[in-house]
């Protein structure tokens, strides 16, 4: 059977120390706060979890500690973004080797590839490994648009099985269902004011950013709507929607820690340049999570 990518799948973070190394300590302690939060899935090394920073024997080792911390509760779906064809076939073959359930990978950076190139691009990786592949689709980060198109035909490669849409375009993401619809093929928010939106038009879950902050919430849009509660999934929508928009109170993904930070998990620092929050803006934040009954 096709590998199914359902549910709300965290962005995690990456903890990291002082000096900008992994934090496994604290990574294993946010991987249960998520898992205990009712989540099906976590998804390390995404660009929430600062890849473009990470060496690739850190990514591995993000991986492993993913992996294990999880140890089956969840499925571990793995960030395998890169330039390069070459280097996300790499990335692919380290997870793999990790024991990763799935990954996802996202468009190039930099380069603006044809939607022909990027057919090449993912059916060379998809051909060197037997995990299911989400494709990723970013262009507010990339530059680079995966066309319904090309999704369709990619859509017919056994193990390409999703796409993660970060657009922020519900008619793209509609699209991308409407056209794959019967096929088994994913369709997963990853812009969480859309999560709701994209049940409607039959989504299959969400990738998010903001369920590191307040996983139980998150959850509810999606275990809410599955339920029939369409009203009661639409209230926590409309309650998680002041977090993501307080993402501009920094450079992402700053926000993100510093909740984090502020419910008492151990995030640390970001990878330079992104520094810290102003006081100003934290203390915005802290309102905010307060409003949500994130904190008391």
């Amino acid at each position: 059977m096709r590998f199914k990518a359902t549910g709300i799948i965290p962005a995690m973070i990456t903890p990291l120390t002082a000096d900008e190394r992994v934090n496994e300590k604290a990574m294993r302690a946010l991987i249960n706060h998520l898992v205990d939060g009712g989540v099906h899935g976590i998804f390390p090394v995404g660009t929430t979890g600062e890849f473009y920073g990470l060496s690739l024997e850190q990514k591995r080792a993000v991986f492993e500690i993913a992996v294990d911390a999880a140890g089956g509760r969840v499925p571990v779906y793995g960030g395998a973004g890169g330039i390069t064809t070459r280097e996300c076939i790499q990335l692919v073959q380290i997870a793999e080797e990790a024991g990763l359930d799935a990954v996802s990978i996202l468009t190039p950076m930099f380069i603006s590839p044809t939607q022909a190139e990027l057919i090449t691009h993912y059916s060379r990786i998809a051909s060197e490994t037997s995990l299911p592949i989400l494709l990723y689709n970013n262009v507010p980060k990339t530059g680079v648009t995966i066309s319904p198109a090309t999704v369709v035909e990619l859509s017919a490669i056994a193990n390409i099985v999703g796409i993660k849409d970060s657009s922020g375009d519900l008619t793209l993401t509609a699209e991308y269902i409407r056209l794959t619809r019967g096929s088994g093929f994913s369709v997963l928010a990853g812009r969480d004011t859309l999560i709701y939106a994209s049940l409607c038009h039959g989504g299959t879950g969400a990738i998010a950013a903001c369920a590191n902050v307040a996983p139980h919430l998150v959850v509810d849009i999606y275990e809410k709507y599955m339920a029939g509660d369409v009203a009661g999934s639409l209230e926590a929508q409309y309650t998680l929607a002041p977090l993501r928009l307080a993402f501009t109170l920094g450079s992402f993904p700053t926000v993100i820690k510093e909740a984090l930070q502020l419910q008492g998990i151990d995030a640390g620092p970001c990878m330079g340049p992104v520094g810290p929050m102003t006081p100003e803006a934290k203390a915005q934040l802290k309102q905010i999570l307060v409003n949500m009954a994130v904190l008391r």
